[in-house]
This record gives C-alpha cells, sequence and structure tokens, in this order.
C-alpha cells in the first residue's frame, strides 16, 4: 500500500485519521493498568498477543519474512527496541513517575524530532507551513494539557520519568524514520507490522521476567485482560497499522503530525466513555490543533515534497 503517483488517496486519509482515534483507545483500555500489572509485563503482553493474532499474515509471507529478519536483523532488533521497547514498557515505566499532562506536551515534539533527523540526516528541506502548523498545534496542546491557565505553567515540575518520555519521542522519531528504510518496505504491511511486534515481544521478555521476578503486580481479573484485550486489538494492531501505512504514503514527518490529533481525540472519547466534562479550553485547544494539522498538512510545493 504506498503512495500512487495520483496522490494519496481518500482512503490514504482515512487511516491518517483513524491513527490518533486508535492511539487514544489507550486512554480508555488503560486507565487503571497503570499501576496494577508491571509497565514491562503489560507491553510484553501487548505484544505477544499482537504476534500471535497477526501469525497467519507472517505465516502467509513466511519466505519474504524470514529472508528479512535473517538479512536485516538488526533493522528489525531496532525497531522492536524504538517502537514497541522504548515506546511501549519505558513509557509504561515512565508514566509511573510523572503526569499524563507532562507527558502528553513532551510526547506530542516527536513530529518536530523526525525533521530535525530528516533536515539533519538525509537533507530534508523545512517548509515553513508545515513548521508553523506543527508549532500552532503544540500550542493547542498546551491549552488543553494547562486547562486554560497560563499560570499553571509555574507549577509545571520535571523528573526522570519526563527525561523518560523525551526519550520515548526521540525513539519513536527514530522508529517513524527506519519505517522507509527500503528493506523494510519491501515487506507486506500486515506482515511487517507483525514481525515487529513480535520483535517487540522479544526486547521486552527479559525485563518482564525481572519483574514478575520481582513481584511485580500480574493481570488478575477479567477486567484486567478484557483492558488488555482492548490494548491489543485498538491501542496496537490498528493504531500501529495505521501509523505504518501513514509513513509509506505521506514520510515520516507528515505521519507524525497524528500525534497532535491524540489529545484532542482523547478529550473526545473521555466524555462518554469516562464520564468526563466537555471545557471551554477543550474548543480552543482543539481549534488550535486541527488549524495546525491542517497547515502542516496541506499540499505543498513539489520540490518540497520530494525532499520528505
Amino acid at each position: 500500500m504506498a503512495e500512487t503517483s495520483n496522490g494519496p488517496r481518500a482512503v490514504d486519509w482515512l487511516l491518517f485519521l483513524a491513527a490518533p482515534v486508535f492511539f487514544s483507545s489507550n486512554l480508555i483500555f488503560g486507565r487503571g493498568i497503570t499501576g496494577d500489572i508491571g509497565p514491562f509485563i503489560t507491553a510484553f503482553i501487548r505484544w505477544a498477543g499482537a504476534t500471535l493474532t497477526i501469525l497467519p499474515f507472517i505465516y502467509h509471507d513466511r519466505q519474504t519474512c524470514f529472508a528479512f529478519v535473517r538479512q536485516h536483523g538488526l533493522l528489525w532488533l531496532a525497531l522492536g527496541i524504538l517502537g514497541m521497547g522504548i515506546c511501549g514498557g519505558f513509557v509504561y515505566w515512565a508514566l509511573t513517575l510523572t503526569t499524563a499532562s507532562n507527558a502528553t506536551l513532551i510526547y506530542t515534539t516527536s513530529s518536530l524530532f523526525i525533521i530535525l533527523f530528516q533536515w539533519q540526516f538525509q537533507g530534508r528541506r523545512l517548509v515553513w507551513q508545515e513548521v508553523l502548523g506543527m508549532l500552532v498545534a503544540f500550542v493547542g496542546v498546551t491549552a488543553i494539557v494547562l486547562k486554560g491557565d497560563l499560570q499553571a505553567l509555574r507549577h509545571l515540575t520535571f523528573n526522570i520519568g519526563d527525561f523518560g518520555i523525551l526519550l520515548a519521542a526521540v525513539a519513536f522519531a527514530a522508529y517513524s524514520m527506519l519505517l522507509r528504510n527500503p528493506a523494510a518496505a519491501a515487506v507486506p504491511p500486515l506482515s511487517l507490522f507483525g514481525l515487529l511486534a513480535a520483535s517487540g515481544a522479544v526486547v521486552l521478555f527479559p525485563p518482564a521476567v525481572f519483574e514478575v521476578l520481582a513481584g511485580a503486580p500480574l493481570p488478575n481479573s477479567g477486567s484486567d485482560w478484557l483492558k488488555l484485550a482492548g490494548i491489543i486489538a485498538f491501542a496496537s494492531l490498528a493504531a500501529f497499522y495505521c501509523f505504518q501505512h501513514s509513513v509509506r504514503v505521506f514520510g515520516p514527518a507528515q505521519a507524525g503530525v497524528t500525534l497532535y490529533l491524540m489529545p484532542p481525540v482523547s478529550i473526545i472519547l473521555a466524555v462518554p466513555f469516562l464520564g468526563e466534562t466537555f471545557e471551554v479550553y477543550h474548543a480552543a485547544g482543539m481549534a488550535l490543533v486541527i488549524g495546525g494539522v491542517v497547515l502542516a498538512t496541506l499540499p505543498k510545493r513539489a520540490s518540497a515534497r520530494q525532499a520528505t
């Protein structure tokens, strides 16, 4: 599923917009998981479950998959470490030390890291409307996180967990860039995702075992397993597939813009599912985020698009 010569199709934009919806479903299914199950245990179950679910596709393309792992083993492990290890179990661990507000603000900087990395290492041209759009969207995210109160900036504090989230933002940017590697692009999308889920399960297994031996809590109720199933189906399989497709079609920088849509989408989901109240600052922040995303994803000049 690659970009056609006529540009992105309607289904490509649909998957682009679906990515933040599925990522944000982690808010619904993950509420109550943190603290009840060890963070690396949670991440291992998440990606092991995703691997088992998509195993039929891996088996169907087994020759291509085995060739990719055999010939590009380091790339396979690197993608698993970056996308599923650091951005999975490590993030769950960091969230036990920092606030959701800090994590939201810091993690959305990943899209800026994507542009900076491409500019520094791939000669990508900086497109002013793209950067401006991301900055406008970031202001919108800030308005939502601070609940419209600029004075709240004085009360923001940072700890080791925040640096963990920053590391995850950098890791997700690197993961997004590596997805464009020709070797990875040669593997059918669903099979590639299954391989990356398997890689994540492999790298998360040792710390998960360490947590079990240390006495970390395990899932022990139907509610725990239901939430884990939701995380596997929606926040993992659906979300990462949509994002992976967006990277292939739009490129890492434009796909990364979907991160800014996660806070407003989370708000929309939280109102009916978690009983939260929709406030005026939510509307203002969402307007800024959506406006910034539209500005950042408007068609660029051909020369600028080729540089991505």
